[in-house]
């Protein structure tokens, strides 16, 4: 394990606010960010527009020997690149969610991600989030965080998501969605969604995202010994 960079794994389930909240910690310490759930997205992506099943294991890991992913920093933003293409907006197309959990329910498809995420994270500084990085993919991380929030406020937020975006968005499909991704995350098979043992688990529900990233650079500084 590469000590000499520091890292911080955040996990939770779907529509607990954890790309929000990593992408703005990420900024205000300098880190990378490096969104694994964008990862199983772009892959997603890829494989509905080649007509390659999210079924299809071998196939899925064929496509990912052709995709090379990068995160640059644009207009304030983190984006998400593969083969130098920006797709950080097609990532997010109802679809591609729809379809998300099955693909990375492969093992060999994890296998080959977290290999490239732990690659990833031996460059630089980063803040990983997903739902098996404490637990799995960087268990040496310095700090562990486990966002949750009621489902109801995950749904909301989830549903202002895609106005926002300019999706049509039903809150009570969300909500069902929602659970019903929990329910895939937390029982499959191969790392399942879990609290990873030396974690902090924050309650995100009714707190805004500047009190949870505060919250988590205090508990990061006390866990590197009194600040950078």
């Amino acid at each position: 394990m590469n000590h000499h960079f520091l890292s911080i794994a955040i996990d939770g389930p779907a529509g607990a606010g954890k790309s929000t909240v990593a992408q703005i910690l990420a900024q205000k310490l300098g880190y990378t960010y490096i969104d694994t759930g964008a990862m199983y997205r772009a892959l997603t992506w890829k494989a509905l527009r080649e007509g390659i099943s999210p079924h299809d294991e071998e196939g899925l890991v064929a496509l990912l020997q052709d995709m090379a992913y990068s995160f640059p920093y644009r207009d304030q933003e983190q984006k998400i690149y593969v083969n130098g293409e920006d797709i950080s907006e097609f990532i997010r197309d109802p679809e591609v969610t729809r379809h998300v959990s099955e693909v990375a329910k492969w093992p060999q498809v994890r296998r080959e991600l977290v290999e490239r995420q732990r690659e990833l994270a031996s460059k630089s500084n980063v803040v990983m989030d997903g739902r098996d990085i404490g637990s799995h993919v960087l268990p040496h991380a310095n700090t562990k965080i486990f966002l949750t929030a009621s489902i109801e406020e995950r749904a909301l937020r989830r549903y202002q998501d895609l106005l926002n975006k300019g999706y049509l968005a039903d809150l009570e499909q969300i909500k069902d969605e929602i659970i019903l991704r929990d329910k895939k995350d937390s029982e499959r098979e191969h790392f399942p969604l879990k609290v990873a043992s030396n974690a902090v688990i924050l309650d995100t529900t009714g707190h805004s995202i500047e009190e949870v990233v505060s919250k988590i650079i205090k508990i990061h500084r006390t866990k590197i010994g009194g600040g950078e």
